[in-house]
């Protein structure tokens, strides 16, 4: 991409911007404030640094471009746009930008540039909020899943806790293990925080890569159990304000730092059943020569 074709980008960017900052100021304001969508500018923050991380690989790439599949794309987006904005549907709304910035970097840089950043673009829809229906749809099972665990393994240390459906009693304390504590939203953002692990080590085992994402599934929900056994734990011992107050929050850093430990952990143990197995096999042809 020349200096000049970067030039010719600029009123591009400035329109983008007009649509961008009302809608991003809404987010942050609005539903990005709630604990279960504090995940989508995280997710924009990361994704961003991907596209700072390619960008030279990118830029290399890059020829001057007509596509009209990103012109279809752009139109599409536009819609989706208006949609969203007109009718406050933000799964539309949130989905136009991320359509709307592949489309222009398709059109202006080509579908060869385009294809280096695939994996940033995939990972912004994670900020896209599902539809209400299909999380409460899911959610309650797997709250369900979650609390069952919590009780178990609490009531085998010997704790007083007992539970009805999604509450736990632990003590003279009842919790209500919400949405937020081990719901879709929150399953996905695990997903996307080892999909991300995933992007940044780049192992060349394929093996190994197919392993670690199939298990993140049950590492995020560890992380989950983890999560609501600690916010049981806190309330026991210092009551229902710091479970609800301060600490409810702290638990949240907890569910990631317990789950980016167990990935970084499962990993490990990848890395090293790829090596016994490669000097297994290794030893194993030696003997046969």
């Amino acid at each position: 991409m020349t200096p000049s074709n970067l030039r010719n980008l600029l009123p591009i960017v400035i329109g983008f911007g007009f649509l961008v900052v009302p809608s991003f100021y809404n987010l942050f304001t609005g539903i990005w404030s709630t604990e279960e969508q504090a995940h989508g500018p995280i997710i924009l923050v990361l994704s961003l640094w991907l596209i700072t991380r390619k960008w030279s690989e990118f830029m290399a790439a890059a020829h001057a471009g007509n596509s009209k599949v990103g012109w279809g794309l752009f139109v599409l987006a536009l819609l989706l746009y208006i949609a969203g904005r007109s009718q406050q549907i933000l799964a539309f709304e949130i989905g136009s930008f991320v359509l709307m910035g592949l489309s222009i970097l398709l059109v202006k840089a080509g579908g060869a540039a385009v294809r280096v950043l695939w994996f940033p673009f995939f990972f912004m829809l994670f900020m896209i909020p599902l539809p209400s229906a299909i999380v409460a749809a899911l959610t309650m099972p797997m709250k369900m899943a979650v609390s069952y665990v919590t009780e178990s393994l609490l009531f085998m240390l010997g704790y007083p806790i007992a539970r009805s459906g999604v509450i736990l009693q632990i003590g003279q304390y009842q919790l209500l293990v919400a949405d937020a504590c081990a719901g879709l939203q929150t399953l996905l953002t695990l997903e996307a925080l080892g999909l991300f692990y995933l992007n940044v080590v780049r192992h060349t085992s394929v093996f190994r890569n197919t392993m670690l994402a199939l298990l993140i599934i049950p590492i995020s929900f560890t992380a989950n159990v983890t999560r609501v056994v600690t916010l049981t734990l806190i309330t026991y011992y210092f009551g229902d304000a710091a479970g609800q107050g301060f600490l409810h929050g702290f638990a949240g850093m907890v569910l990631f730092i317990s789950a980016l430990i167990l990935i970084i952990a499962v990993d490990s143990l990848l890395q090293s059943f790829v090596k016994w197995r490669a000097a297994r096999h290794g030893g194993a042809t030696g003997e046969a020569a």
